[in-house]
Parts: C-alpha cells; sequence; structure tokens
C-alpha cells in the first residue's frame, strides 16, 4: 500500500518493504509515523509505534525497559489474585531482581518501594518502577530513537533534516 502525501511520492519499494516487515501487515499512516516524532506519548500508545521503538531499543540493548513497561501494562489488566501473583513474581524476576540479565535501571527509592509491594502484589505493584523507567525512555532512547536512521526512513525524512522538521546547521554528535 502506498502513502501519498503531497511533500512525497511516496515510499520506495526498499522502504516500503523494510517497514512492511516491521509492521507485520498493520501498516500505520504517514501522518501517524510522523506524530511519533512530535510526541512520545503518542509513540507509546501505538502497538505500530511500540514495535517500531522497540525494534531500536533492542539495537541499542536497551530492549528490557520497553519490556518490562509493557510487562506492567498487562499486569495493570490482571484481575485474578492468584496470576497477578504469578506475573509480578515473574516480572520481578525478570526486569528487577539483580541477578537477571534483563535487569532495569531503578533507583534505590523505587526499587525499596517494589521490594515492599511485593509482600502483597496488586495490579500496582510496579507503578513507580513503571514510571521511572518510562521517564528514563522519554528523557534518554526517544531523543535517540526520533533522530534515527530507522525513523527517518519509516517517516521519509530527508537526511539533514530532524524529526522536527528544521534542518541542521552542522552534523550533531
Amino acid at each position: 500500500m502506498a502513502i501519498k502525501n503531497a511533500e512525497d511520492n511516496g515510499p520506495t519499494k526498499k522502504d516500503q518493504a523494510s517497514s512492511d516487515t516491521l509492521f507485520d501487515g498493520e501498516q500505520p499512516t504517514l501522518e501517524e509515523i510522523r506524530s511519533w516524532g512530535k510526541s512520545f506519548d503518542k509513540l507509546m500508545r501505538s502497538p505500530s509505534g511500540r514495535k517500531a521503538f522497540r525494534e531500536f531499543l533492542r539495537c541499542e540493548y536497551s530492549e528490557e525497559n520497553i519490556l518490562f513497561w509493557l510487562a506492567c501494562e498487562e499486569l495493570k489488566k490482571e484481575t485474578n489474585p492468584e496470576a497477578i501473583e504469578e506475573k509480578a513474581r515473574f516480572i520481578y524476576e525478570d526486569y528487577i531482581s539483580i541477578l537477571s540479565p534483563k535487569e532495569v535501571s531503578l533507583d534505590s527509592r523505587v526499587r525499596e518501594i517494589v521490594n515492599r509491594n511485593m509482600v502483597e502484589p496488586t495490579p500496582h505493584t510496579f507503578d513507580e518502577a513503571q514510571l521511572q523507567i518510562y521517564t528514563l525512555m522519554h528523557r534518554d532512547s526517544y531523543p535517540r530513537f526520533i533522530n534515527s536512521p530507522q525513523f527517518k526512513t519509516l517517516a521519509q525524512i530527508p537526511d539533514g533534516v530532524s524529526a522536527s522538521g528544521s534542518t541542521a546547521e552542522s552534523p550533531s554528535n
């Protein structure tokens, strides 16, 4: 499916093929993709946006952040007390435990809150930790994502132009 826009002639075959494999048939519009460059919240609310961001984080070796955030979102939907406890233990072992290879970076205050909450897990056991990781992704990874070649290709933004639409005076590091 070709996306037409007054600014371009639609995706090239190469661009279309790469975005088709990234989104598995649930192709977002060019307008939606470009909205991700303006709002981290829009990116994270979009299943396609989360998928593209996750691929970027995988390349940066920080995919555990979005995986943790997604696991917390799933836990919040759970109503069965036994399932809540089981899911909370899995999340703790996978992302909070210092023994985990997928441990997320939390400060000691939030880590202590999570440890207290684990005595009787609820769907909101990890809210503080989830917020801290969301903030970390927003401040740290997101600016790199919207300026990455991957995002610029998806959003059909020419080299030398930032995701916000301004032209770069000189390449930044």
